[in-house]
């Protein structure tokens, strides 16, 4: 394992191989790390903001490191070897708690890409009742998301249904398909495979819950110090969005480069769903936030204390919204 998270390690310092030219820049570029949470689609935008050279156009150099989990993530930034990521909220919310200074000022996804597939005969919430549900692991995102959901559907999560943790959404499929689970915990593009075989999707974490992710999290110093930076990095990151959005086949090149894939189904199936959920203008989600602070309150019960934008800086998005700038980028393709 180590060998592999060196391999692709390495494979994020690189300088941009572009497929779309740019103007140069007259002054050396500003160099910043930038926080890769895993390879997968929900980390396009950054990618594509690279190879399409909109860093470089807005003065910037980005080194994409591959990093691992909101943790390890969230502790690159405050150490000042990340300059920014995506870090999940409740994880700035116990950080900030524990006197750090994370601050999210954007996201790009409203809620978490998980499905929970069941067997056929399952077909209503209660249907869930004295089943096995598989999970990656006990205390896990999907662990909580899905328990949450069975609370909102009036069952005990703890005693109505029994957990079981099973590795990857593949290995889980496999249990769904030998029987061992009668429910598990899947993501794309597993959940389409297991639709195919004949299972049913009972719960769209998306559609259940509001839970934010893929944010633009960096630290409140970072803004003080250098708040023409952050600028400068969030407007690649809209500009990035907007680029997606409108060049599908570039977007699709770019996640086929990085996913290693050349698989038609899987890429044109991973721009749909991402067309939809990247969030144009993403200001920081503040509203509808009771499941990130019941999953905080478990450890930290002082968090319900706090407002949600204690943790949050939305001027940037709002200086680009209120300007214009966002909407020109589409009015122009």
């Amino acid at each position: 394992m180590k060998i592999f998270v060196r391999f692709f390690f390495a494979i994020f310092v690189w300088s941009a191989v572009s497929v779309s030219p740019t103007q140069t820049q007259d002054k050396p570029l500003k160099k910043i790390g930038w926080g890769v949470t895993s390879l997968s689609a929900s980390n396009w935008i950054p990618w594509l903001a690279k190879e399409a050279k909109i860093y470089e156009k807005n003065g910037l150099d980005p080194e994409l490191i591959l990093v691992k989990g909101s943790g390890q993530t969230s502790t690159a930034i405050l150490g000042g070897s990340l300059f920014a990521a995506p870090v999940a909220l409740p994880t700035v919310m116990l950080a900030d708690l524990g006197g750090a200074d994370l601050v999210n000022i954007a996201h790009t996804v409203p809620g978490v890409q998980s499905k929970l597939v069941v067997k056929p005969e399952i077909k209503r919430p209660e249907d869930i009742k004295g089943k096995k549900i598989a999970t990656s692991s006990l205390g896990s995102l999907g662990d909580f998301l899905f328990k949450y959901i069975i609370r909102k559907h009036g069952m005990d999560p703890n005693r109505d249904v029994i957990w079981l943790s099973i590795g990857t959404p593949q290995e889980r499929l496999q249990a769904l398909m030998s029987g061992r689970v009668d429910a598990a915990d899947v993501s794309y593009p597993t959940d389409v495979q297991a639709q195919r075989l004949g299972y049913r999707v009972l719960w769209d974490a998306r559609k259940e819950v509001v839970y934010p992710s893929m944010s633009v999290v960096t630290r409140r110093k970072n803004i003080q110090d250098d708040r023409d930076t952050v600028m400068r990095m969030i407007r690649s990151h809209v500009e990035g969005i907007a680029y997606f959005k409108t060049h599908k086949d570039f977007s699709m090149k770019v996640l086929s480069k990085y996913l290693r894939t050349n698989d038609q189904e899987l890429l044109e199936g991973s721009y749909e769903i991402f067309k939809e959920d990247f969030i144009s203008v993403p200001y920081p989600i503040m509203k509808g936030l009771e499941a990130t602070y019941e999953y905080v309150a478990a450890t930290k019960p002082e968090i319900r204390s706090r407002k949600p934008e204690e943790f949050m800086d939305p001027s940037f998005i709002a200086e680009l919204d209120k300007s214009g700038f966002i909407k020109k980028l589409y009015e122009q393709r």
